[in-house]
């Protein structure tokens, strides 16, 4: 091998490099961290605990009762949204399916979509909207309940905003195509503008980084 051919090959070798090291970021915990009261051997201690998504109780495609003990040891993504959007969803929905598919076959990842029009989002019709997708409740979850509680984990559990260009706009309360990484201890890992393919590609990079920190972790 000659000269030119050894540095074609060492500038090759750092540019790969140089991407891995991209694609392994370190990702960041989302939320404000809590002050909490512990006792520790009889003794009263405060610690600081991040914030984490909680308790729901909620109705699946197939009629199945999810809470967040059916998603325990996964990672998940979350989103948004209501069947009958035609401006948004009809995009996030094709990107989701981006990341079912290239996921598909990784256990440890599920898929959660809340809907927030649950008075018109029937188990039904979350039933025929997942059929004319594809896809099936072990992989992803459409859910459907108390429109109060799903607004609650939006703002509360999920940090679900107002989108910034129509801030007014009640039925568009929740409407900011977002989509939510989440991890085994219920943190938010990362949050993506599930229109803009680009962004997804992102959350997917990040989605394999997260599932290599849990394994590293329980290895």
């Amino acid at each position: 091998m000659n000269r030119i051919s050894i540095i074609l090959v060492l500038l090759l070798s750092g540019i790969v490099a140089c991407n891995n090291v991209a694609d392994k970021r370190k990702l960041n915990i989302y939320g404000n961290p809590q002050v909490v009261e512990k006792t520790v051997d009889g003794k009263i201690v405060y610690d600081t605990v991040d914030h984490t998504v909680g308790y729901f109780r909620l109705f699946n495609q197939d009629s199945t009762v999810i809470t967040p003990k059916d998603l325990e040891g996964k990672v998940y993504v979350a989103d948004f949204f209501f069947t009958s959007c035609i401006s948004i969803c009809p995009e996030m929905s094709k990107q989701m399916l981006r990341v079912h598919d290239q996921f598909k076959d990784r256990d440890s990842l599920q898929l959660v979509s809340f809907s927030i029009d649950p008075d018109y989002d029937t188990v039904a019709v979350l039933k025929n909207y997942s059929e004319r997708l594809g896809v099936t409740s072990d992989k992803w979850h459409f859910l459907t309940g108390d429109e109060d509680e799903i607004y609650s984990l939006a703002f509360n559990s999920y940090l679900t905003e107002r989108p910034a260009d129509d801030p007014e706009d009640e039925n568009n309360i929740l409407h900011s195509g977002a989509f939510i990484l989440i991890d085994t201890k219920k943190r938010i890992r990362g949050v993506y503008d599930g229109t803009v393919p680009d962004q997804v590609d992102i959350l997917m990079k990040d989605i394999n980084n997260l599932l290599n920190e849990e394994n590293e972790g329980n290895s």
